[in-house]
């Protein structure tokens, strides 16, 4: 018998509250007679290493309790991968949207379509919504009328500030 994705996130998103974490996402997946459980974990200001590493060894000592509470639950034998979302992640709850202002974002609309620009604003409200600057203008749009949103990996800005380190 293998543990669902929905009871490990129950299990797990209080523990790594309680340090800062937020659980983004679990998945349960068999690899031969393993299972293999895959956790995704980030924070305001980003995750670091050490930080991916703080949580594995939380969430590792959380499923050792929990197989012990409920012997094979995690089936026989369970790896456990745990890492950052990273940045192609598509930006789907109000956390997200608030940690990725200033980013430019490409935005699928469920009405059809997508708009790209940078998230100036974001409601934590999941009725909420998000402010972006499109070509100079503010455009909101309703968290409600968005599927998701994905930022886009900008590798010279063209307003950002010069590095006071660069002689060129």
């Amino acid at each position: 018998m293998t543990v669902s994705a929905a009871r490990l996130t129950e299990v797990l998103a209080p523990v790594l509250a309680a340090t800062g974490a937020d659980l983004e996402d679990v998945a349960v997946a068999q690899a031969g007679r393993r299972s293999v459980v895959r956790v995704l974990v980030d924070r305001d200001g980003g995750i670091d290493l050490d930080g991916v590493a703080e949580a594995s060894r939380l969430v590792s000592d959380t499923l050792d309790e929990l197989d012990e509470r409920e012997p094979g639950l995690l089936g026989p034998s369970y790896v456990l991968e745990v890492s950052s979302p990273g940045v192609d992640r598509p930006l789907t709850a109000p956390r997200h949207w608030r940690r990725n202002i200033g980013r430019l974002v490409t935005v699928t609309l469920v009405a059809g379509g997508t708009v790209t620009g940078r998230v100036t604003c974001a409601d934590e409200a999941a009725e909420g919504a998000v402010t972006m600057d499109v070509d100079g203008s503010a455009q909101v749009l309703a968290y409600a009328a968005v599927v998701r949103g994905n930022v886009q990996v900008e590798f010279a800005r063209k307003d950002a500030e010069p590095d006071p380190g660069d002689d060129a």
